[in-house]
């Protein structure tokens, strides 16, 4: 391989496929980059096995070739160079970068050892504005907890049927459901979990990108791409397994009716949530008194070594009254994820699951188990 690329732009690489490097000890291959060159591009891959991430990039190619090296090495000597154009030439086995006045040698290894990043054999596709996915993905991604009795509830569901994607995140005490509409009808129902750090890296890789990525689901694998702007070459692939299992029946979950409901400003009720919370106890409790009567909520919070806390907050309210707790910690989780000035809180007794929900919108709910006395 003998290639001539600008420094920004194999840095910008390094650094998008480096998320899938592994840290792992027992096999140092997975610790390496691998470089490839191919009909003037180059193409870079780190893989972990659990999730593998490509990077390509347009070059002149004198001479093609591949080789892998250790990826902390080769991202932080690019780094460290000016940004100006760099020649990458491999000769037995080792990396020679040439910059200015800048000359190394890195040792590497055969692409052979290199393991393959499994190609998908596509069974559905939905393409979606990657910004737009990220920003879904945001608003639920902390939820789940990692779970060996049930893996399933470990990642996050994407639900696609007619002309909505719904993504799901539960950990047994809360559940969020964003949904997503689409112009393009799908030919059939399908759905897969992929696990959190998936969502995560998808969320740190394309979220800035602002460009059309296609969601390609294949057997037990999910792939994430970008391609080159008006060309039908790949830019950035990210591929990973799935959480085999079915997610629980999360829509039984969702109250179908409630029976008092109010509508608060966010900020003013996230805020007195906060200041509730300075004053719980060990595990998190804070009271909520419902008053339609009095179109009011009053939030309660007591620590036998600190003092109590109360306070009121005025809403448009209905229903009967209600006295329920929960943890504070998970209300935040819902508040802070909503993007409307003002919420819908909805419940029906000390022992049912509340439900938040944004003013004026459909695309997102929040549901809380209470604690129960």
């Amino acid at each position: 391989m003998n290639i001539n690329i600008l420094q920004n732009k194999l840095k910008e690489g390094l650094n998008i496929i480096g998320r899938g490097s592994s840290k792992s000890t027992s096999l140092p291959i997975l610790k390496n980059v691998l470089l490839k060159t191919y009909n003037n591009f180059l193409n870079l891959s780190a893989t972990d096995l659990e999730i593998g991430i490509k990077w390509w990039t347009p070059v002149k190619v004198d001479k093609e070739g591949e080789l892998t090296v250790p990826y902390n090495s080769f991202s932080s000597f690019i780094n460290l160079l000016p940004n100006k154009k760099i020649n990458l030439n491999i000769k037995n086995n080792n990396l020679l970068i040439n910059c200015e006045d800048y000359k190394t040698q890195i040792n590497g290894i055969s692409a052979k050892e290199f393991p393959i990043i499994p190609k998908i054999k596509e069974k559905e596709k939905i393409i979606i504005n990657s910004s737009f996915l990220s920003d879904s993905l945001l608003q639920i991604i902390d939820i789940p907890s990692l779970s060996k009795v049930k893996p399933e509830i470990s990642g996050i569901l994407f639900s696609f049927k007619e002309k909505e994607l719904k993504l799901v995140a539960t950990d047994s005490y809360r559940l969020a459901e964003k949904k997503i509409s689409f112009k393009k009808n799908n030919k059939d129902d399908f759905s897969f979990i992929i696990p959190q750090r998936t969502a995560r890296e998808v969320v740190n890789i394309f979220k800035e990108i602002n460009k059309d990525v296609e969601i390609i689901f294949g057997e037990n694998q999910i792939l994430f791409r970008v391609k080159i702007e008006d060309t039908n070459e790949p830019y950035i692939e990210l591929t990973s397994k799935v959480i085999e299992g079915n997610y629980p029946d999360y829509e039984s979950i969702i109250p179908k009716k409630t029976k008092t409901k109010i509508i608060l400003d966010k900020d003013d009720f996230l805020n007195r949530v906060k200041a509730a919370s300075v004053f719980t106890s060990k595990v998190n409790e804070i009271n909520l008194v419902f008053s339609p009567n009095e179109e009011e909520v009053i939030i309660k919070s007591n620590n036998k070594d600190l003092g109590n806390y109360e306070t009121k907050i005025k809403g448009r309210a209905e229903g009967d009254e209600l006295n329920i707790s929960f943890n504070y910690r998970f209300l935040l989780d819902g508040l802070n994820n909503i993007k409307s000035s003002e919420i819908i809180f909805e419940a029906s007794d000390e022992n049912s699951p509340g439900v938040i929900k944004p003013v004026g919108k459909s695309d997102f709910l929040y549901v809380v188990m209470p604690i129960k006395n």
